[in-house]
C-alpha cells in the first residue's frame, strides 16, 4: 500500500466521526438552551433559591446514582441506538412540557420531572458517545478531538446565556423548547446512517467461567477494573479532592463579586464569559497541538493551572477586577488541558467493552462531590469570608497537582495496567450503513 493509499486509509474516520460530532453539537446548543430558559423561568415564577436548589439536585443525581449502572448497560447494548434513543427521549420530553406551557398547565413539578428525565436519557447518552468515540477515531488523534469537544463546550459557555435571554426576548417559552426538538432531530438522523464500530462480544468460554451476567457483577467488573489500575485509581482520588474543592469556588462566585469587589451581576456575568472564553481557546490550542506524548502529562499542567486560577481570585484585591478575570480566562483554558487529555487516556487505554462502566464510574464519583463540598462550603465561606476558600483550594491544588509529577504510577498512568487487546472491535470497510438490529 502506497503513502497515498495510506493517507486514504487514515482519512475515512473523519466523514463519519465528524458527521456524527455535528450533529450532536447542535443537540448540544438546544440542550444548553432549554437549560437557560428553564432555570429563568423557575426563578422569574417562584423566586426561591430552594426551588433553584432542588433543579440543580435533580439535573445531578441521575448522574451519581443510575450512572453507573447505564454504563453496565452501554458496554452490553448497542451504542448507536442508545443515542438514538436517548435522543428520542429528551426530545418527547421536550415536547411534553412544551405542551404544558403553551397550554397554561405547567407547574414546577413537571419542569423537575422533565429535568429529570433529560438527565436520566443523558446520562446513558453521555457514556455512549464518548466510547463510541475511541472506537471511530485513531488513538493519535484522540487529544486533539478532546481538544475540540472542549473548545465547543467552552463556546457553547459563552454564547448560551445571551442567545437564551435574546430568544426569550423574543419568542414564548414553548418555542424556546421546540428548537431544542429540532436540534435533537439533527444529532439523530446522522445516527441512522453512519456505521459505529462495536466492541467485539465476549467469547462464549469466558461468559461461562465468570457466570450468568448481571447488572451487579457488571458492575463490580468495572470497579474492580479502576481499582487495579494504581495510576487511573490516583487519579480519581486526585480528581475527587480536586473537585470538592472546585465546586464551591464556581458556586461561591457571585458573593464574591458583591461582597469582595461590590461588582453587579454584569461582574458576575463577564467573569462567567472569560471562563468561556478560556475554555474555548484551550480547547483549540489543544486540538491543534495535542498535548504531550504522555497526555497526563498535559491534565496535570491543567491542574496546576486551574489551582493557580483560583487562588489568582481569592487573593486579587478588591481594586484590581482585571486580575479576577485573568484568572477565570485561566481556569477556564486550565479546566480544557485537564480534562480533554485525561478523557483521551481512557478512550486509548481502557478496553473497549468497559469503557462505559469507567465514564460513568469516574463521572459519578465525581459529581458525589458537589453536594458534599458545597454543604461544607457554605457554612466556611459564612464564618470565615468568601475568600478563604479560594485560597485555601488553590494552594491544595497547586501542591497536589506538583506533587503528582513525582507520583510513579500517575505519570506512567497509560504504562501501568493490562494494555487492552489488540482485535477487540468489530471493524467494517463501509462508513455508513442503515441502522440494523441491536447486536
Amino acid at each position: 500500500m502506497n503513502a497515498k493509499s495510506i493517507k486514504q486509509q487514515q482519512a475515512k474516520w473523519k466523514i463519519p466521526f465528524f458527521t456524527i460530532w455535528t450533529g450532536q453539537a447542535f443537540s448540544l446548543v438546544g440542550s444548553m438552551l432549554v437549560q437557560f430558559a428553564l432555570v429563568w423561568w423557575l426563578t422569574e415564577y417562584t423566586g426561591s433559591a430552594t426551588v433553584l436548589a432542588t433543579a440543580s439536585l435533580v439535573g445531578l443525581l441521575p448522574g451519581i446514582f443510575v450512572g453507573p449502572f447505564a454504563g453496565v448497560l452501554v458496554d452490553r447494548w448497542n451504542r448507536r441506538v442508545v443515542m438514538i434513543v436517548a435522543d428520542a427521549i429528551i426530545a418527547l420530553a421536550t415536547i411534553g412540557l412544551a405542551y404544558l406551557f403553551a397550554a397554561g398547565a405547567v407547574r414546577v413539578w413537571h419542569v423537575y420531572a422533565i429535568m429529570f428525565i433529560r438527565a436520566v436519557a443523558g446520562g446513558f447518552h453521555w457514556p455512549a458517545m464518548e466510547a463510541s468515540t475511541s472506537l471511530m477515531v485513531p488513538e493519535n488523534h484522540l487529544s486533539r478531538v478532546a481538544g475540540l469537544n472542549q473548545a465547543l463546550h467552552g463556546a457553547m459557555n459563552v454564547v448560551s446565556p445571551p442567545l437564551g435571554a435574546f430568544l426569550l426576548s423574543l419568542l414564548p417559552l414553548q418555542a424556546v423548547l421546540m428548537i431544542d426538538v429540532g436540534t435533537a432531530a439533527l444529532a439523530v438522523v446522522p445516527l441512522f446512517f453512519t456505521y459505529i464500530p462495536q466492541p467485539r462480544p465476549r467469547p462464549a468460554s469466558a461468559e461461562a467461567q465468570e457466570g450468568k451476567p448481571s447488572l451487579w457483577r457488571d458492575l463490580r467488573q468495572g470497579l474492580r477494573y479502576v481499582w487495579g489500575w494504581p495510576g487511573l485509581f490516583a487519579v480519581l482520588v486526585m480528581g475527587a479532592v480536586g473537585n470538592f474543592l472546585f465546586n464551591p469556588a464556581f458556586s461561591l462566585l457571585p458573593l464574591l463579586v458583591t461582597d469582595h469587589f461590590g461588582g453587579q451581576a454584569f461582574h458576575l456575568g463577564w467573569l462567567e464569559a472569560t471562563t468561556g472564553i478560556g475554555i474555548l481557546l484551550g480547547g483549540l490550542i489543544l486540538g491543534a497541538w495535542g498535548g504531550f506524548r504522555r497526555r497526563i502529562l498535559t491534565s496535570l499542567m491543567g491542574f496546576v493551572g486551574i489551582g493557580v486560577g483560583i487562588l489568582g481570585l481569592g487573593l486579587a484585591p478588591a481594586s484590581t477586577f482585571w486580575l479576577a478575570l485573568g484568572a477565570t480566562f485561566l481556569v477556564g483554558m486550565a479546566i480544557a488541558m485537564t480534562d480533554g487529555p485525561f478523557a483521551a487516556v481512557i478512550q486509548a487505554q481502557v478496553a473497549p467493552d468497559m469503557q462505559g462502566r469507567v465514564f460513568t464510574l469516574m463521572h459519578s464519583l465525581l459529581k458525589a462531590m458537589s453536594p458534599l463540598s458545597l454543604a461544607i462550603a457554605g457554612p466556611v465561606a459564612d464564618w470565615l469570608g468568601v475568600r478563604i476558600w479560594y485560597v485555601v483550594g488553590g494552594v491544595a491544588c497547586v501542591l497536589m497537582g506538583l506533587g503528582a509529577f513525582f507520583v510513579p504510577a500517575i505519570v506512567y498512568l497509560e504504562d501501568n495496567h493490562n494494555a487492552r487487546p489488540a482485535c477487540d472491535v468489530e471493524t467494517t470497510e463501509a462508513a455508513f450503513v442503515p441502522i440494523g438490529p441491536v447486536e
